[in-house]
């Protein structure tokens, strides 16, 4: 059977999307001005590689992003690492994520929170705005300055959004964490960076639990001795403020300030606006530093050409603060749509609330996890059936490749008119290499294209691109949201060894992937956690796409035990609820890889285990696992999963199965 047979098409854009679209609109304005003809989605991206200077300053202008200096180009210095993007230019990035809060759209709705602990809240883009003049002038009260940190133990809610503004309205860092990271979690972020200033919830609920945290986030103040001033945010209205002399309620942050406009102070186009963090597992998180400008445009091109997101719009995408995708959430300020924000529990009170939160408040791009998904395919969710979806245009997927049978849920049972846009980059691009365009059909288990502007192939080991299978996905031009340096790493040693060791000049990402011969992207796992049984190299992701389509099986994980110079596949599986792990499955499980994937990926041993190690942003921990196999003494920061408990009883259940190093 051909690859194309493998993923027939399950989605094509209609006549009106391919014209009306703004990735359509932006064909038609660009031809105007004498680019192209381009004859497809695919002419456009490579022009847009062959021309990089051009395509960004058109997304600039035709995104309506402003600046208070222009550019004296597009791209100064070229070589990565170190490409300079806009330079001379002057601009803020919360002034243009604020651009339509004037005028006309003053009042259109600009946060919807909803959370578990507080009622619904509604702000138009008026008040927030007002907002985020009232905390910035209160900030600089405190002190604060262009450069300093602003950290954010936040839910992902109106405050974390008005704290973000303030911070780089005033040119400041920011810098955020989920409330449910452990405080020793958070310092080794944190300490880092030295904040002068965190606003911090006291506490959050999840699942139908309260967590009162004010007493762990007064010994996480004390550990930052940095800090100029607190926000203490009473997300639990009835539970007692952060104790601590450095403390202002957040009302009272916000009163004193009240009546200040926002300065949007003018800055360099690489001044820094975010710290986000690598996932810390094997030690202190990396802290990557993004610049304004190049974040700004990368992120305008994707929410608005390559997720179709304008004024009239509604968009939600179920995230925490810990994770890139609240950064990429809060850039759909700039389109001027509604962003619902939403905290708490996926699943809870049970995981139809999504939908139907999606379905009242007619919101039109919905994106969240793969991992979500799937748990709605196995629970037979029918959101299509029982709930209003007309509204919903566009479904986003990410933080693990999205399985085929998840394609054909969604396109039966889920959302079937959507567009299904599977999407993947990561945190070191605080955006996307691949994803979804409206321009082109979805085809089953398929990521749809590359991104305008990414010179993305597969290399081989050799250094050369793959012409046909999978290799490592790499970028070979330099992208405007590459990060502009990592925190302390003075001499960029650090950030060097990150992406340009493997390749020098070409940016590799670390993920295992393959391009299809219309132009689509499959994703088989990280790199460094591919597997090498006899030699053939084997992404995680190929197993994980025949083992969780079963019914009994819950969740999985796959590493690979290093013995006699040869790699052994180990197979840990959570059964479904009342379920176990019989001979009879095994069997049926050893099959199913065998005659979905092959011989080759047919695991040696099967384990049952109670759960599977997660990060903090939902990502399976394979690499703490396939350490601990293969006896390595490194050792793992628990502090950055979300579920440490889990490794222990995996360590149990290995060492009972004896597939544990002796001594």
């Amino acid at each position: 059977m051909s690859h194309t047979e493998q993923a027939p098409v399950v989605w094509s854009p209609s006549k009106a999307m391919l014209q009306h679209s703004r990735m359509g609109q932006f064909i038609a304005w660009l031809e105007g001005q004498g680019y192209g003809p381009f004859v497809d989605y695919h002419a456009l991206h490579q022009w847009s590689i062959d021309d990089l200077e051009t395509f960004w300053a058109k997304v600039w202008e035709y995104c309506g992003l402003v600046s208070d200096k222009p550019a004296e180009r597009v791209l100064g210095k070229r070589d990565m690492p170190g490409a300079e993007w806009f330079p001379g230019m002057k601009l803020n990035f919360a002034a243009n994520l604020l651009r339509l809060a004037d005028g006309e759209h003053a009042n259109h709705e600009a946060v919807v929170a909803y959370c578990e602990t507080r009622p619904v809240l509604r702000r138009t883009y008026a008040e927030l705005k007002a907002d985020v003049g009232a905390l910035e002038a209160f900030l600089k009260s405190q002190g604060i300055e262009p450069g300093d940190r602003v950290a954010g133990v936040v839910t992902n809610g109106y405050e974390a959004m008005v704290g973000m503004l303030a911070a780089t309205s005033l040119g400041a860092i920011w810098s955020s964490a989920s409330p449910d990271f452990g405080v020793g979690a958070i310092l080794d972020r944190f300490s880092q960076i030295e904040p002068t200033a965190l606003i911090a919830v006291n506490g959050y609920g999840y699942g139908g639990k309260v967590f009162a945290r004010q007493d762990d986030f007064a010994e996480l103040v004390a550990g930052l001795p940095s800090l100029k001033c607190v926000v203490s945010v009473a997300q639990l209205e009835d539970q007692a403020p952060i104790p601590g002399p450095l403390i202002t309620p957040w009302d009272e942050a916000i009163a004193a300030g009240a009546g200040q406009a926002p300065s949007f102070t003018p800055l360099d186009p690489d001044h820094p606006v975010y710290i986000l963090y690598s996932s810390g597992t094997t030690g202190q998180p990396k802290c990557i530093v993004h610049g304004s400008a190049g974040l700004l445009v990368n992120h305008a091109k994707e929410l608005m050409l390559h997720g179709d997101v304008g004024p009239e719009d509604r968009f939600l995408y179920f995230t925490t603060c810990g994770w890139m995708m609240w950064n990429w959430q809060a850039s759909a300020l700039m389109t001027g749509a509604a962003v619902i924000t939403v905290d708490g529990s996926p699943g809870y009170p049970s995981l139809n609330a999504l939908w139907e939160t999606v379905a009242t408040e007619k919101v039109t791009h919905f994106g969240t996890s793969a991992r979500f998904l799937a748990g709605c395919r196995k629970a037979e969710l029918t959101p299509a059936r029982d709930l209003d979806l007309k509204d919903l245009r566009v479904l986003f997927s990410t933080g693990s490749p999205l399985l085929p049978e998840d394609y054909d849920w969604v396109y039966k049972d889920g959302a079937p008119g959507v567009l299904l846009g599977s999407i993947a980059g990561g945190t070191d691009i605080c955006g996307c290499f691949v994803g979804a365009t409206p321009l082109l059909a979805v085809r089953r288990g398929e990521i749809q294209c590359r991104f305008l502007g990414v010179d993305a192939v597969a290399y081989g080991d050799d250094g050369q691109p793959v012409t046909d299978g999978r290799g490592e996905l790499v970028c070979r031009q330099p992208l405007p949201s590459m990060p502009v340096s990592f925190w302390n790493d003075t001499d960029g040693a650090r950030y060097r060894g990150a992406y340009f060791e493997t390749f020098p000049g070409v940016w590799a990402h670390g993920d295992f992937i393959e391009f299809t011969e219309h132009g689509g992207a499959i994703i088989y796992g990280r790199s460094d956690a591919t597997l090498n049984p006899g030699g053939v190299r084997i992404g995680t992701a190929e197993i994980y796409r025949q083992v969780e389509t079963i019914a009994e099986v819950k969740d999985s994980l796959v590493v690979g035990r290093q013995i006699e110079g040869d790699v052994e596949v180990v197979l840990l599986v959570v059964p479904a609820e009342g379920q176990s792990l019989t001979e009879d499955l095994m069997k049926r499980l050893r099959t199913r890889i065998r005659e979905g994937a092959s011989p080759r990926h047919v695991p040696k041993h099967i384990v049952e285990v109670a759960d599977i190690p997660y990060t903090r942003s939902g990502k399976k921990v394979e690499l703490a696992v396939a350490r601990l196999i293969n006896g390595s003494t490194k050792a793992d920061n628990r502090d950055a999963l979300s579920n440490p408990e889990a490794l222990d009883h995996i360590r149990d259940q290995l060492a009972a199965a004896e597939l544990l190093p002796k001594g």
